[in-house]
């Protein structure tokens, strides 16, 4: 996102990103971003929590609307927990936990799978 909003921006569009990873944010030059301290993939706020959703979003609009130059940041003042504890799990995999990732793991592609059958079956192709 860093590197489209670069050139957007590089044609006259002003662009804020909202990101997760604030080194990959810097590294990659993003013109203007709202830093969120969440588990990568979680940006845009907590999963149907339409409070931090819409104070991330405002915030970005903040940014867009007082940033004087390319590069501003803003850290977001939402939290995806109260203690920092999920950033000792997030991502973890090991022997406690492998056997129901595993199994996480091959009920989602049967039900991947089975969403495939019926598009193939209901068009004749894959999609």
């Amino acid at each position: 996102m860093s590197l489209v909003a670069r050139l957007l921006e590089e044609n006259g569009v002003a662009t804020v990103v909202l990101g997760s990873a604030k080194d990959i944010l810097t590294y990659c030059g993003a013109p203007r971003f709202v830093f969120t301290d969440f588990p990568l993939g979680n940006p845009c706020g907590k999963p149907n929590d339409k409070t931090s959703q819409t104070e991330i979003f405002s915030a970005g609009l903040r940014l867009l609307a007082q940033a004087s130059k390319g590069g501003d940041s803003m850290p977001s003042n939402q939290t995806w927990q109260s203690d920092f504890d999920w950033k000792k799990n997030f991502m973890y995999v090991g022997p406690d936990n492998l056997a129901a990732l595993r199994e996480k793991g091959e009920a989602r592609r049967a039900e991947q799978a089975e969403i495939r059958a019926r598009i193939l079956g209901n068009r004749g192709k894959a999609v």
